[in-house]
């Protein structure tokens, strides 16, 4: 009798301590749960291979982007309901985390006879090809950094074209009040011009761009405000995308884009600095020389506009660790921290923080178009990378539009200015001139 998703169900009730909020189908064609809930599909007991070996969100990427488990329906709403399970440590419903590892208490015993029955032979499969490689060595060094970026942006412009659209930004975009008006571009085009204000951008201008991407914001700068600019990235295949679309442009005696790290550059003082979107692969371990550096390549006077994601503040900040799914497949090394800390370590290095704007909001709206992107493009995408990492890149942007929403993580832009050895800023009086008047 086909009744593996009866047992599954069941187990996993009994481990969770609460009802299974999606509906459950097994690789026997078996189904159970509740009728009108999104659908969670086991194609394969190699997914329950996957999780008993490594208990917890390592076993379910994998599964995940081997395709041994699926969701049919809503994503965003199987995603949501079952976000409890997965990611809300200590919120008062054990997640998959502590389920699957409380198998090994002796009073959970039989049930792990029956998932380890349902799971079939063992050994469980090989890792997806899509998972980064075993790494080595200390934590942001510049060859394990390089290699965390390649693995990242290094998977082909084609299939980061076909996400992110014409603007090629892969960073949060920034709408207007009515969003549903304002198309990707517009938005991404808004929010360049918007840090290109914050900096006081003109003609003339030296900007370094820090994690430059694609070339987008050198471009904008270049062309919108006159600014000379220098693009760094340690990924190849970004800097020449970057390089064909500033000389497509007419911009080559303007921008100069190279691969180098941000501790290389030594040919300061720069009047600006724009680092979007880069500052998360940088660490703990490195927060404060990065500050250091920034810091060191402005002129007296001169503007950062650190764009950064943040992560709520842990009760205790000694139990944060990554996510497993994001180390693995998607961010490698790369760590998020609270606001507060970014804007003292800032601080600390001698900035004075001038302006701080949260666009939480417009992070999941842009994520929601980019998986809009991705669905829309799916056999392209899939043709351009692989199924592994466009079923990576689905998940991972799906989850984190869901995050930005439930206020579980936010994007912060911050403005400071190293002061003059007088205290002077070169700042206007007023706030915020940089945004224009509502009607």
């Amino acid at each position: 009798m086909a009744d593996a998703a009866l047992r599954l169900t069941t187990l996993a009730e009994e481990l969770l301590g609460t009802p299974l909020p999606v509906r459950v189908r097994a690789w026997d064609g078996s189904e159970a749960g509740p009728a009108d809930a999104p659908v969670l599909v086991v194609r394969s007991r190699r997914a329950l291979r996957r999780l008993l070996w490594k208990p917890g969100e390592l076993g379910l990427a994998r599964a995940w982007v081997a395709g041994e488990l699926d969701i049919e329906g809503d994503l965003y709403e199987a995603l949501d309901r079952i976000a409890g399970l997965l990611w809300d440590r200590g919120a008062g419903t054990k997640s998959v985390v502590h389920a699957v590892q409380a198998v090994r208490d002796p009073r959970l015993r039989a049930g792990a006879r029956e998932l380890i029955g349902l799971a079939g032979p063992w050994p469980p499969p090989p890792p997806p090809p899509e998972e980064v490689r075993r790494r080595t060595g200390p934590l942001h060094t510049k060859r394990r950094d390089k290699e965390a970026i390649s693995h990242h942006y290094d998977v082909g412009n084609d299939f980061y074209g076909l996400v992110l659209g014409p603007s090629m930004v892969y960073s949060c975009a920034y709408f207007g009040e009515g969003a549903g008006g304002t198309t990707l571009e517009e938005a991404q085009h808004a929010k360049l011009d918007l840090i290109s204000r914050k900096l006081g951008l003109r003609e003339g201008t030296r900007l370094l761009d820090v994690g430059c991407g694609w070339g987008s914001m050198a471009i904008h700068a270049a062309r919108e405000y006159g600014a000379r600019v220098t693009g760094i990235t340690l990924s190849k295949e970004q800097a020449a995308y970057a390089r064909k679309r500033v000389a497509h442009e007419g911009l080559t005696d303007r921008v100069e884009i190279r691969v180098q790290d941000y501790r290389d550059v030594t040919d300061g003082p720069y009047d600006a600095i724009s680092s979007i979107g880069m500052a998360e692969h940088v660490g703990s371990v490195q927060y404060r020389q990065y500050a250091d550096d920034l810091f060191a390549l402005l002129k007296p006077g001169g503007r950062l506009l650190n764009h950064q994601i943040a992560r709520r503040p842990e009760p205790n900040e000694e139990a944060y660790h990554v996510d497993e799914f994001i180390d693995a497949y998607v961010f490698p090394d790369g760590e998020l921290a609270p606001l507060g800390r970014t804007v003292g370590t800032l601080e600390d290095a001698g900035f004075e923080v001038r302006d701080v704007e949260s666009i939480r909001e417009h992070y999941a709206l842009t994520l929601r178009r980019w998986v809009a992107n991705l669905e829309t493009n799916w056999s392209a995408a899939v043709r351009a990378t692989s199924l592994g990492r466009a079923r990576v890149w689905r998940l991972y942007m799906a989850a984190s539009a869901l995050s930005f929403e439930r206020n579980k993580i936010g994007v912060n832009q911050v403005l400071a200015v190293r002061p003059g050895k007088d205290g002077t800023s070169g700042m206007p009086l007023r706030a915020r001139t940089w945004n224009p008047a509502p009607r």
